[in-house]
């Protein structure tokens, strides 16, 4: 495949994530208040889309709390900068077992839901887009599975597509991007279709370019992509991505550090990217064209 280089890029800013950053980082947000406040700095640094988890704020693990998740809506959607809000579906098929010689029942972590129950914050907030993640997958750690069964996908996919939000399909290896066309030809998500792919995170795809572009390869050319890598390898895979023909995400869900023992903000992420893209000779996009783009319906304030 030739390379075909993006020229207008939108930049996803993934503000806090679920995982356990919060206390390596003072920057990473934990109330609503303050997830809120970094989203909208980070598209003030130029975000056009920001990706949203919520945290209990006295602890800051995740959380799928409803309440949580419609004050950083609302106050997203009150700020004087316009941006698209993206509003994370992955909670509640978390699934961790009791251990290699009993693995049930299972363990302490376990966090299994209905596709009804996770969506309930989507139906409460209507957000434009909302993540699908496209299969079950093992991460790093040693007994956890992240559960998304085809029958559970078909149900979430349908949900939103009634809903009229747009699904961000998160893809994290091959066969994620395989099921994701399944979806597509069964017509539970309508074009345009928004496809994210989340390399290098351990079991997933690996973040070595063979492999991104085998996920490039095997896109179909009127989908829209996007693309970021974890840690050292965020900043890079923003040239990737463009060079590629896609988009990018950054932001402290995926990567803390500005450089080696500096500390970031999600602006200061967004602020870097954008640099890296407008050096390659690309634009930035904003929200607008943004939603031109991927047929997205602005939902006002309340």
């Amino acid at each position: 495949m030739p390379l075909q280089m993006n020229r207008e890029v939108f930049i996803t800013c993934a503000v806090t994530g679920s995982g356990g950053s919060q206390d390596r980082s003072k920057h990473v947000p934990r109330s609503p208040e303050q997830i809120a406040n970094s989203a909208i700095d980070a598209a003030k640094a130029g975000a056009a889309i920001v990706h949203c988890h919520v945290r209990d704020p006295e602890t800051g693990k995740p959380s799928r709390k409803v309440e949580y998740y419609r004050e950083v809506t609302e106050r997203v959607r009150d700020a004087e900068v316009d941006v698209v809000l993206n509003l994370t579906a992955g909670m509640g098929g978390d699934l961790v077992l009791g251990g290699v010689d009993n693995p049930l029942p299972p363990g302490a972590g376990t966090d299994m839901a209905g596709a009804e129950e996770r969506l309930a914050h989507v139906v409460d907030s209507q957000p434009e887009i909302c993540t699908l993640d496209c299969g079950t997958m093992n991460f790093a750690e040693a007994d956890y599975i992240a559960v998304n069964t085809p029958g559970m996908l078909q149900a979430m996919a349908k949900i939103t597509k009634d809903l009229g939000v747009r699904p961000e399909i998160e893809v994290f290896d091959t066969g994620h991007l395989w099921y994701a066309k399944q979806l597509v030809e069964d017509g539970l998500i309508n074009d345009p279709v928004m496809v994210q792919m989340c390399m290098g995170i351990p079991w997933g795809a690996p973040d070595d370019l063979n492999t991104f572009m085998a996920m490039v390869n095997n896109t179909p050319s009127d989908w829209t992509f996007s693309a970021f890598s974890i840690s050292r390898h965020e900043m890079p895979y923003v040239a990737a991505a463009v060079l590629a023909g896609g988009n990018v995400r950054v932001g402290l869900e995926d990567n803390l550090y500005l450089k080696r023992g500096v500390l970031a903000t999600n602006a200061q992420l967004v602020e870097h990217a954008v640099g890296i893209v407008e050096s390659l000779g690309a634009s930035v996009i904003g929200p607008e064209a943004v939603r031109e783009k991927l047929k997205l319906e602005k939902r006002a304030p309340r």
